[in-house]
Order: structure tokens, then sequence, then C-alpha cells
């Protein structure tokens, strides 16, 4: 079965594909027609404006972004010359320049600082932004296609994830985990609950650090738990070989190539000499697509400014030039699966729950309708474009675990005794 366009504009309506009896159409209505300007000019990113902008309407928007995914080269292909000069510069600029510490604070302003009030309306009571795993208990990864979502199904799932990370992290009772990517104290809390560890996180957001630190005092563990308003390249020298476990959850997106070598020296000074593990998981590209230079998308311009995807490969040669030999990657994961359930759940979530009234009391440009329709368009493009990505392959999600290097199985024995 194929996919066919039927675009309608006013009385008019074109058919774009060859289709039989057997082939799906997706309907894609032109209400401005400044739709056909922004998308010559600038291809997928005119695409993603005119839908934030109510230009055009579609029955499916995530089937229509994976129809894009397969013809990526032609919807490249119509870019004008300057749309791709612009995008060249970015990229340059992303690989060269990198993520200062100026550049960093400014863009966890503009990713995470916009109000703990919308990312409460659509994420799990753990407060993670990140892949879910999900498993029977909610009917797999395509359960909420097939039986329907239920109330508690991605807390469920987010609490599996986090216990998950933790296991492979090696955690024990009265263990160090230094986190980069505070979150909202998420995996900290549960660490300090479940675990018995005690967790020093940082954070660049204002806005995530109160919450996370409201969230700890609420469940009674501010002895465990320290939340650091850092940027991870200046963490102080009292952490050098203090852990015991590092966890990174989603946060590499925003570190950028030039920095990995930095990053995971970083690592390695505040890991003890033995038997540390890192666990990291962020969203990647596959090996073919990755590169340095990664133009500017509706996902850099409008939600992750200045975020770069690394390969996994890319990281572990990173992690482990860095550590030089004091690392073993010790297994690789893709969850790549499991994430367009996530972000399907997000996306009916927020749509359920967020309230015009409330949020406008934080942004009050949201109490014009137009603009509210313009945000929640935003954000729903966000979900389908991301799901679309995972489901044709096009993004991945990779969680990679290291360990130090044990100078004797006998020396492994007894720190598990311990």
């Amino acid at each position: 079965m194929d996919l066919f366009f039927r675009i309608t504009e006013g009385e008019q309506t074109t058919l774009i594909g060859t289709r039989d009896k057997s082939d799906t159409s997706i309907g894609l209505a032109v209400r401005d027609e400044r739709f056909w300007l922004r998308v010559l000019t600038s291809g997928g990113l005119g695409f993603s404006e005119a839908y934030m902008m109510g230009e055009i309407e579609v029955d499916d928007l995530t089937a229509i972004l994976e129809l894009f995914i397969d013809n990526l080269s032609g919807v490249t292909a119509v870019s004008s010359i300057f749309s791709r000069m612009t995008a060249l510069a970015t990229s340059v600029s992303n690989a060269y320049i990198g993520q200062s510490r100026l550049n960093a604070r400014m863009n966890a302003i503009a990713s995470y600082d916009q109000s703990n009030t919308l990312f409460q309306a659509f994420l799990s009571k753990e407060m993670m932004y990140s892949c879910a795993l999900w498993s029977e208990e909610e009917s797999g990864v395509a359960g909420d296609l097939v039986a329907g979502p239920t109330a508690a199904d991605l807390e469920c799932a987010q609490r599996r994830k986090l216990h998950h990370i933790l296991r492979q992290a090696r955690v024990q009772p009265g263990h160090r985990i230094l986190e980069f990517g505070s979150g909202w104290g998420g995996l900290a809390i549960e660490a300090a609950q479940s675990f018995g560890c005690e967790v020093d996180t940082l954070t660049l957001s204002k806005e995530q650090k109160a919450l996370a630190e409201e969230r700890i005092r609420v469940a009674g563990l501010e002895d465990r738990i320290r939340v650091h308003l850092l940027d991870y390249r200046d963490i102080p020298a009292e952490f050098e070989n203090a852990f015991d476990a590092f966890v990174s959850i989603e946060m590499l997106e925003h570190v950028g190539p030039k920095y990995y070598p930095t990053y995971f020296k970083l690592v390695d000074f505040a890991l003890k000499p033995r038997n540390a593990t890192a666990v990291v998981t962020s969203s990647t590209f596959p090996e073919g697509r990755y590169s340095d230079y990664q133009a500017v998308d509706f996902m850099r311009k409008y939600m992750w400014p200045g975020a770069c995807l690394p390969s996994a490969t890319v990281l572990a040669n990173a992690a482990l030039t860095a550590a030089q030999g004091r690392f073993t990657l010790n297994r690789v994961e893709n969850h790549a699966a499991h994430y367009p359930r996530t972000l399907r759940t997000w996306g009916r979530r927020l749509k359920a729950n967020l309230r015009q009234d409330v949020i406008a009391m934080e942004h009050p440009a949201l109490k014009d309708d137009v603009q509210f329709a313009i945000f929640m368009r935003k954000w729903e493009y966000q979900f389908a474009y991301a799901e679309a990505g995972f489901l044709k392959g096009y993004l991945a999600c990779h969680m990679l675990t290291f360990t130090r290097t044990v100078t004797s199985l006998l020396e492994y024995a007894l720190s598990k005794c311990t």
C-alpha cells in the first residue's frame, strides 16, 4: 500500500502520486497561499512554519512527515540557495564555535526555562523529558494504538527506564552519583529513594532547579540530593574521583562535537579509579547520516537551539579516547522503537491538560487565541516530527554503558561484596 497526496486549495483538488484502490491518501488543505512561498524558499522548515501559522491543515501530520522523510532528497532540492547558505553558516558555527558557556545557558533558557506548568501538562509524574521504556504491561511499543492508552502507562514506562539505567550503572546503597542534566530531579529522586544513593546533579535552568528542589524537599531527600546551577565544565576540584557512577539522560544533544572530549574527560575526572560506571543516553543519528555540520531545521530553530545530535560511534570513540584506556564500552542499546509511543503520549496529555488561562498567567501573550493556537501547533509539530523520524529510522536513541577496567577478577568479586 502506498500513500499519495490530496492537496486542496479553495475549490481545486490536486492528486499527487500513482494510486489504486488499496492506497491511502493524505489530505493537505492550503488555507493561505503564503504556504507555497515558504516551502519554495525554506523547504521542510517552511512547511513547519506554515503548519504553525495555520496556513495549512493536514489529515495525519505524522504520516505526511514520514512521506517527507521517504522523499528527503527531493524536499531538500526545492530549498532555495539562500536557505542552504543560512543552514551551512549555522552548522559551521555549531561545529567550530560550539556550545560556549554563554550559548549553553541561553539555549537552556530557550529549551527548559519556558514554563514548569507547560512541562507538567504532558510529562509523567517523574517529570522525565526523555524516552520511556514500554513493556507488555503496557501492551508494548504500539499498545496505545492497539489497546488504547491507560491513565498511568507513561509513569510505569518512565519508572522502568529509570530503574534500568540505575541497574546498568551498578549502583548500591551509599554510592555517590554525578548527573549532568538534572531535568526536574526525576532520576536523582529515584536513585535516592529506591537505591539509597547520594546524588549531585547539574542544570543550567533556574526553572528546573527550583522545581527539582521543591520535589526533593517534598520527598524528604534534601540530605541526599544536591542540585547545582552549574555548567558541566565548571565542576569543582573536590569532585575528582569522588563518584561511583555517572548518569546523563538525553543531555548530550546540547554539548556539540567540539566539546565531546571535554565532556568525557570530566566524566573520567569525577569517577572513582576502580569499579565505577558511566551511563549516557542520547537521541542520535544513524552512522550514515551523522555529520558535524547539521543544518537548521524545525527542532533547532524552535525547540532545541544549538542542538547537535551525535552518533553512537562518535560518542563511544570520544569517551574511550578521553579516558585514555580507563573506560571499557560494556553495553550499547538502541531504544528508538520506544520513542514514538512516548511522543504520542506526550501529545495526547498536552492537548488534554494544558489550559490556556493557566499558561497565560506565565506567558500573557498566550491570552490571545491566535497566539495560543500557534503555540499548541508548534508543540504538536514537534511531537509528530520526532515521531516520524524514529518510525522511519532517521533517528535513533542510544544508551551507552562504560565501566572502569578492573585489575583482576578477585578485585571485581570483592567490589560486589562491599
